[in-house]
């Protein structure tokens, strides 16, 4: 009957936790999945996935998702285009990006304040935004500019778009090869690509690289993109796996597990213990039982003779004077023989005062301890 109720138990309990998981799944509205700014692939407002296709479609566009240090060391004529890093660079990282352009590449970066990349030097401006771009030749294009940065330039760069109050973009060489510097990655955005002449802009950018393979750096926004659990896997996936570790803490529950110390049962404890046998004397003693005790006690001290000095268990004590004389070397011959000729008039005598019990009781624990040391 018991076992009946355990079974019925489980399956209510099966059945109750696959409702909650049932009406968990179909309650929960997926929620639009969320996409960090610039990322190559988000179709978000945010994201550049607009211009990264288009360029897909009319050149050889790729992701490059890597650490820099494995970009080509050779001159392949490649562009590399890096919007509005994620990420801090390490020493190593940077001297990886700056040889990949002195091989013979080019690098687009489009950064809101480059200040510190690749030796970049900034200032500010009292402008917050510009409608107006000039390009080399200094046609005017329409254009929005929500940076207060402007480049600053040194010997030997180009400056390839500029406003009222200064560089916009910047071409800097670095060995056989060079690096384009803007500070308008919102131009690229799905939201804002085209919107007023940013994607002539952009394309005027890319016409002065004049590469033949064009990379999208994905690596830079690794920090900000890096999975987690949540979105790894699915909704569902994870809330099968809660269900599994309640189920598990009941089923232990139920077994009746128990994390913590362990305390032994009083009652274990006191059977085998000094407080058992104190309990077991005094109950001798209340009822006096003298001889049934001590004809005990005897007993237990010629197992102990038999496991320590191998004296034979069968042999009576009166027999016992030779063993003795070998093993019991504290007593002399008489001693030991007036020893054993009182315990078995004692042990024969059913009829013993309470010190009669009291002084051989004493003396088989003293032999005891002798034969125990």
């Amino acid at each position: 009957m018991k076992s009946l109720s355990n079974m019925r138990t489980w399956i209510g309990l099966v059945i109750l936790l696959g409702l909650f998981l049932l009406f968990s799944y179909l309650s929960s509205t997926p929620k639009p999945k969320y996409y960090p700014d610039y990322v190559t692939e988000s179709p978000a407002p945010s994201g550049v996935k607009a211009f990264y296709t288009y360029v897909k479609k009319e050149n050889e566009g790729k992701l490059w998702s890597h650490s820099p240090d494995l970009l080509s060391a050779t001159s392949d004529h490649q562009l590399l285009i890096m919007v509005e890093p994620a990420i801090s660079f390490e020493t190593e990282e940077m001297k990886a990006y700056i040889n990949y352009m002195k091989a013979g590449n080019t690098i687009l970066l489009l950064q809101t304040n480059p200040q510190g990349m690749f030796d970049i030097k900034t200032s500010g401006t009292n402008s917050s935004e510009s409608q107006k771009v000039f390009i080399q030749d200094r046609t005017s294009y329409r254009a929005q500019i929500n940076s207060t940065i402007r480049l600053q330039t040194k010997k030997g760069d180009q400056v390839l778009l500029s406003d009222q109050t200064g560089p916009i973009s910047v071409k800097r060489s670095f060995g056989k090869g060079q690096l384009i510097v803007g500070i308008t990655p919102e131009w690229m955005t799905n939201g804002n690509l085209l919107k007023r002449d940013h994607l002539p802009l952009l394309l005027y950018l890319l016409n002065e690289t004049k590469s033949n393979t064009i990379l999208f750096d994905e690596y830079i926004h690794s920090g900000e993109n890096a999975p987690t659990v949540w979105n790894v896997y699915p909704m569902w996936f994870l809330v099968l796996v809660i269900q599994m570790i309640l189920l598990m803490i009941l089923w232990l529950w139920m077994k009746g597990k128990r994390f913590g110390p362990i305390f032994v049962p009083r009652e274990e404890s006191v059977r085998f213990s000094d407080e058992g046998l104190r309990a077991l004397a005094a109950w001798y003693l209340r009822g006096k039982r003298y001889h049934e005790s001590i004809i005990i006690q005897a007993d237990y001290v010629r197992l102990i003779l038999q496991e320590r000095w191998q004296i034979p268990y069968h042999r009576e004590w009166q027999d016992l004077s030779s063993y003795f004389e070998k093993k019991w070397t504290r007593m002399s011959a008489n001693e030991i023989k007036s020893f054993l000729t009182g315990l078995v008039h004692i042990l024969e005598n059913e009829t013993i005062t309470k010190q009669e019990y009291l002084l051989w009781s004493k003396k088989l624990e003293q032999l005891r301890r002798e034969v125990e040391e």
